[in-house]
């Protein structure tokens, strides 16, 4: 008669380590969210500030009106890709710098970083927070405009939410950039306010790109923010974004994030 031995068998450590991790990522981010919609100035900005000057904008009777100068379009259907761009930015240039550098500044970061927990989970916890809150400040502008001042909706979906992808990936590089370069957190916060307006005003958001003279607007071009006001402007009447603008999120996204990985320090 003969006995079977019992075999171990041996434990999912992978599974049971992206189980983990899966777990903590989505704490983090709750974390984060608290933290975030805990400062009025931050919810504000990136939620309600897009929406309000959009009603502002509409609640003009000639902002409402296409006119050629801008394209045949009204001033509301130029603004409303402003408003997306607007956000992301707001969220790369005054969020991620700033907090990364306070984080690195106070020892949270060098914590994370001798727990079990991978400390890179922070950086993944608060761009997809902020991903979250983009998308939420995108719906509101595209309900907003839609049915308060009938802007249409976008018309090419799929290249929409490609320029939007190329949008946050690029700003968000260059934001992480910042964080991995600023000897503070007190210098994050003034790099990111520093870039913040430059980048917003080749977005068109004093001036529309349209108005503004061609040198700017090749200027504008090659920087992040006018390049995706273009790709969103462009997937919102129905046409694909141009290669260029395209080429130029990528080029931001690759350069800045593989210097940002580099450079990046957690104490």
């Amino acid at each position: 008669m003969t006995t079977s031995t019992p075999t171990a068998t041996a434990p999912p450590t992978a599974a049971v380590r992206g189980t983990t991790t899966g777990r903590a990522l989505r704490r983090m981010v709750a974390t984060e969210a608290r933290l975030f919609l805990r400062d009025p100035a931050a919810a504000f900005f990136t939620l309600a500030f897009p929406v309000l000057l959009l009603v502002i904008l509409g609640c003009v009777p000639g902002f409402r009106t296409a006119t050629p100068k801008l394209g045949g379009l009204s001033t509301v259907e130029v603004y409303a890709p402003i408003m997306v761009v607007f956000t992301l930015t707001m969220l790369a240039m005054n969020g991620l710098a700033p907090v990364l550098t306070a984080y690195r500044e106070k020892g949270v970061l060098r914590r994370l970083s001798a727990s079990p927990v991978p400390a890179a989970l922070v950086l993944g916890a608060l761009v997809v927070l902020y991903l979250a809150v983009a998308v939420v400040s995108l719906l509101m502008v595209v309900v907003v405009g839609r049915f308060a001042f009938g802007v249409p909706l976008p018309r090419q979906l799929a290249a929409f939410l490609v320029a939007f992808v190329f949008a946050a990936a690029s700003l968000f590089a260059v934001g992480l950039l910042i964080a991995a370069v600023a000897p503070s957190a007190k210098a994050g916060q003034a790099i990111g306010t520093a870039l913040f307006f430059p980048l917003e005003f080749f977005s068109g958001l004093w001036v529309p790109r349209q108005t503004m003279p061609s040198v700017l607007r090749h200027i504008g071009d090659f920087l992040p923010t006018g390049s995706a006001t273009q790709a969103v402007q462009d997937a919102w009447r129905g046409s694909w974004p141009h290669v260029g603008d395209l080429t130029t999120m990528a080029v931001f996204t690759l350069v800045a994030g593989v210097v940002a990985a580099k450079l990046f320090r957690w104490e």
